[in-house]
């Protein structure tokens, strides 16, 4: 238990110290924040209100509080992942510069050195992804506020689920990966095109059915969708409860990705969580696995 503490602490020490690293993964998450809002807060706006019928006012605060809601759950969606591979360049660096030999020479077992790195880069992953679920929270309450008390404990549940999530997927892709030029491609290619796979960019309606379909089939999507679920439920039930009748605002619901349907049939949110939970379990068991086998391999 003492190695482990000391490799987790290594590592995280490590992220923390090089600035050219932990400042971009700090700040790339505010910086889409401020151009999510920017760039995209007029167009759900205008998408919003093009759905409600003429004569009804609803005021603008719900308004603002729904697609604050599906700008931030966005956010968070993307970051969790993007923000954990980043994160991970320790154990790429490692590998390059051989510490990681280094470390596997002494008494530590291989899946307490594979399990350190991951512990290390969730955590500094969820320092991240909760800083930036703070600031989404403050711009909410500028804007319009509905979340209560459960609300908020399971969106802070979610990000947690998201952030084992995308450190799980980014600890089995960057294992394969031997050099700096190779991390730098993954992440780039994974931050440039995970928010369009997970449903966070654009509604899942958008994209061609037979896109729709592999984006339903990824782990990832149902995270997102327990997000938008639980950041827009709220506004969502206001609106139905005194502006508009409970199919209008199902409507709604369905063309912004707070329900998921596969075959005609509605994904309930306790399923939600089981695939993402058990997506989670199967990629940290083939992290530890393939870490053992090819240790044992090489010995």
């Amino acid at each position: 238990m003492n190695k482990m503490r000391y490799l987790i602490s290594r590592h995280t020490k490590l992220f923390f110290k090089d600035k050219g690293t932990f400042l971009p993964s700090l700040i790339a998450p505010l910086i889409l924040l401020m151009l999510f809002v920017t760039f995209l807060g007029r167009v759900y706006r205008d998408s919003f209100r093009s759905v409600i019928p003429n004569g009804i006012k609803v005021p603008d605060e719900l308004i603002n509080g729904f697609v604050g809601g599906w700008l931030l759950s966005s956010l968070l969606a993307v970051c969790c992942v993007t923000v954990a591979f980043g994160a991970n360049m320790i154990m790429v660096q490692d590998k390059m510069l051989g510490t990681k030999a280094d470390l596997t020479i002494a008494p530590v077992k291989s899946y307490i050195l594979s399990f350190s790195y991951y512990i290390s880069t969730a955590a500094v992953t969820a320092i991240i992804c909760y800083v930036s679920l703070g600031v989404g929270f403050i711009y909410l309450h500028s804007v319009g506020w509905f979340l209560t008390a459960a609300d908020v404990l399971f969106i802070m549940l979610d990000v947690a689920i998201m952030v084992m999530f995308g450190t799980a997927l980014s600890s089995v892709i960057l294992y394969f990966v031997k050099n700096q030029g190779g991390a730098t491609a993954v992440v780039t290619i994974v931050s440039s095109t995970y928010g369009f796979i997970c449903g966070a960019y654009m509604p899942i309606s958008s994209f061609s059915n037979s896109i729709q379909s592999i984006i339903k089939s990824l782990p990832g999507t149902y995270g997102t969708i327990l997000l938008h679920k639980q950041l827009m439920g709220a506004p969502l039930d206001k609106l139905e409860e005194k502006y508009l009748p409970g199919q209008a605002v199902k409507t709604i619901r369905d063309a912004f990705d707070c329900n998921l349907y596969i075959g005609g049939d509605k994904v309930s949110v306790n399923s939600m969580y089981l695939v993402i939970c058990a997506a989670v379990i199967a990629l940290i068991v083939l992290y530890l696995m393939i870490n053992i086998l090819r240790r044992d391999k090489h010995e």
